[in-house]
């Protein structure tokens, strides 16, 4: 025998009205748990038709407005297991539902579903043919969530680290410590007036974490503190990133001086670009190669490739490097379609760039490997000539660097290079080349 509490008094009008009057009943019901709930996925939205109940405890509040239509509950008041959503037709359900209070949800009739590792109950959305958890109606929503009449004794929240987050505390209530505003997200509000705003928190270890913040929030356009400290909210998952959602402004405790500048950028003039390839038979085995002749390791953290396609002053497209360390000695090979680079040369390239990109070019455009701070490493061209017949074209061929040269050069110097083209210039070798005989990624 379970006690809960039925809602009592008028429809919501705005969150002015004193909160409505509750009764305690007692009912029967037959409880899972959260898990053995989510056990009943497979694969697809299912509607339960089990006379079943879940029981949770309430960890969302729509008070601040950073959170609409939905409800999180999680299995436990402190240290909880599971996690869930609940899709429901309800403005103002913190006068309903406080933070901290058990709920007992009668399952039978609502759907089940799962997106970006959400799980989720609720009513039904249909579109084109598929159903997906939509808003539980209003006018059903208390005839399947209850109030627990036991007393409230608040929630406490799971303490981490941000690289302590894992996926068991995925729609459960989290205090993230030692964090604070990204550097270039300070003097900024919590959001963009009615658009859904990510800033980033990020610890002293330069980790970071998306905190999600609604333009309706009614902090919206308060400036982010400028402190450091402890970041409490619900933890949510959206393409495998995780996202922390506060309530409001008051669950970022941040009163502490902020982390000492973490210098995890480097730059270098040893590393270069040592081959471009625009095969004369393969346009899909193109490629560039990159070199660190020095005998340390680097991160490539911050660096990119540009490309200035044909004439333009402008850059075209960009690979961003900074997934990258390349050790003393080693070399870096990048290819615009990697399936077919692999399936051309027998091995895979180390990263994999897509078509258009800066090692994607037909031999008649500029490239630039810039560090992290903006400045030129190396280049190849001239930024702002089309390439074609001149000393910097590769053509339906191969530009290679002389094996001498250990050091990039802001300035394009033709004669570190050995250039095989179709209509070069002078200084450059008329000589289409094929792949994979004509060339030699990975190899120096």
């Amino acid at each position: 025998m379970i006690a809960m509490c039925v809602v009592l008094g008028s429809c919501v009008k705005n969150r002015e009205f004193n909160t409505p009057e509750i009764e305690c009943s007692n009912s029967n019901f037959t409880i899972i748990s959260i898990s053995e709930l989510k056990s009943l996925y497979i694969d697809k939205t299912v509607q339960i038709q089990e006379d079943i109940a879940v029981q949770g405890y309430v960890i969302s509040s729509d008070i601040k407005g950073n959170f609409f239509n939905v409800v999180f509950f999680q299995d436990a008041p402190a240290n909880p297991t599971e996690g869930l959503q609940l899709e429901l037709e309800l403005r103002d359900s913190h006068l309903f539902f406080d933070v901290g209070q058990q709920i007992t949800i009668k399952l039978k009739g609502l759907y089940l579903g799962q997106s970006n590792g959400i799980y989720k109950i609720g009513g039904v959305l249909t579109s084109f043919g598929n159903i997906s958890v939509g808003r539980l109606p209003k006018n059903v929503v208390f005839d399947h969530v209850l109030v627990s009449c036991k007393e409230n004794n608040g929630i406490l929240p799971t303490s981490v680290a941000i690289s302590e987050l894992n996926e068991n505390m995925v729609n459960t209530l989290v205090k993230v410590n030692n964090v604070e505003f990204k550097l270039d997200e300070l003097g900024k509000s919590y959001a963009v007036e009615e658009e859904e705003t990510l800033r980033t928190l990020v610890d002293c270890s330069d980790k970071e974490l998306v905190l999600l913040n609604s333009g309706y929030a009614d902090f919206q356009s308060k400036i982010v503190p400028d402190k450091m400290g402890g970041a409490t909210g619900i933890l949510t998952l959206d393409k495998n990133e995780y996202q922390l959602i506060i309530r409001d402004e008051n669950d970022l405790n941040f009163n502490e001086e902020r982390c000492e500048d973490f210098v995890d950028e480097f730059t270098s003039n040893s590393i270069l670009i040592t081959e471009i390839a625009d095969p004369d038979n393969n346009a899909g085995a193109r490629f560039i190669e990159l070199y660190n002749a020095g005998n340390e390791s680097l991160s490539l953290k911050g660096w990119s490739l540009l490309r200035y396609t044909n004439d333009n002053t402008e850059v075209s497209s960009t690979i961003d490097l900074s997934d990258s360390v390349m050790e003393g000695k080693e070399l870096l090979v990048i290819s615009p379609n990697a399936e077919e680079f692999e399936e051309v040369y027998g091995f895979a390239p180390d990263i994999s760039a897509g078509t258009n990109s800066p090692a994607d070019s037909n031999g008649d455009d500029n490239i630039v490997l810039e560090d992290p701070f903006g400045k030129i490493i190396d280049l190849f061209g001239v930024v702002g000539q089309d390439g074609s017949n001149t000393n910097h074209e590769f053509e339906d061929g191969r530009a290679v660097r002389n094996i001498e040269i250990e050091f990039g050069s802001p300035i394009f110097k033709p004669i570190e290079w050995v250039i095989f083209n179709d209509t070069g210039d002078e200084g450059t070798i008329n000589q289409p080349q094929n792949a994979p005989v004509d060339f030699t990624p990975g190899v120096r």
